[in-house]
């Protein structure tokens, strides 16, 4: 039976994607879906890209766009830089591509340019995207493709709304009643003092904090099983990640 599962931000961590797809046990027919934040953090966001055009090679891999990965995809393409990405994670980026050729560069500006804002499964009717969107009417109908990568109040609403709220109730969030499920990264559950995936109403949010003390997840779109690398502070005890004050 393919299982298809959910990955959270990795921010650069490839020892933790590494471990993460070892502990899947990945069947053939499985599926992975990564939420996007590939790079910025942990030193190697120029081999997590390396390792996921790998991947796809090798299996069914569907790749969301995070904000992260939008400041590394202008920066691959024409150099530009922003003092608020270098300071949040990329100037460890710009330095993981210091041994890449342009030739390898360009590969990897392709991997970005190709990645999707959101998805959805129409089988199960599920949503995928890093962060949210603000319109009543559904992804289809956002005006502002930023707050794909961006946008926090989908998270944020989800959290504060009765949990046991039906979903044909008038004062269910209408921008949640398009879709079974949505799974979302970009906040991290550590903020919420949760190590695991979060659940509020019909809402996952699986980014748990790979980027700082957290470890990666992944969690199984059916079963809701998680499974999570080490901590990543551990496989990188010399580094401070995105923990830098």
């Amino acid at each position: 039976m393919k299982r298809i599962f959910a990955v959270g931000d990795i921010h650069g961590g490839l020892k933790a994607l590494k471990q993460l797809v070892h502990r899947l046990a990945l069947q053939e027919e499985d599926a992975l879906i990564f939420l996007g934040d590939y790079v910025d953090g942990w030193s190697e966001s120029a081999q997590v890209i390396e390792f996921l055009i790998a991947l796809a090679k090798e299996r069914e891999c569907i790749f969301i766009k995070g904000n992260h990965d939008v400041w590394c995809e202008n920066w691959l393409r024409d150099g530009e830089t922003s003092a608020v990405w270098l300071e949040h994670g990329g100037r460890g980026t710009v330095e993981s591509y210091s041994t890449f050729s342009e030739a390898s560069k360009k590969e990897h500006l392709q991997f970005f340019e190709r990645l999707k804002l959101y998805h959805i499964h129409h089988e199960d009717n599920t949503l995928f995207l890093h962060a949210g969107f603000t319109s009543m009417h559904g992804v289809e109908h956002e005006t502002y493709h930023e707050n794909f990568y961006f946008d926090r109040t989908l998270w944020e609403m989800a959290l504060v709304a009765d949990t046991n709220i039906e979903k044909t109730a008038f004062n269910y969030p209408n921008r949640l009643k398009h879709y079974q499920e949505i799974y979302i990264g970009h906040t991290p559950t550590l903020n919420f003092n949760e190590t695991e995936p979060m659940n509020a109403l019909n809402v996952w949010n699986v980014d748990t904090g790979a980027a700082f003390t957290g470890k990666l997840s992944a969690i199984a779109i059916d079963s809701k099983t998680v499974v999570q690398s080490d901590v990543v502070t551990a496989l990188y005890p010399n580094e401070q990640g995105r923990n830098k004050s």
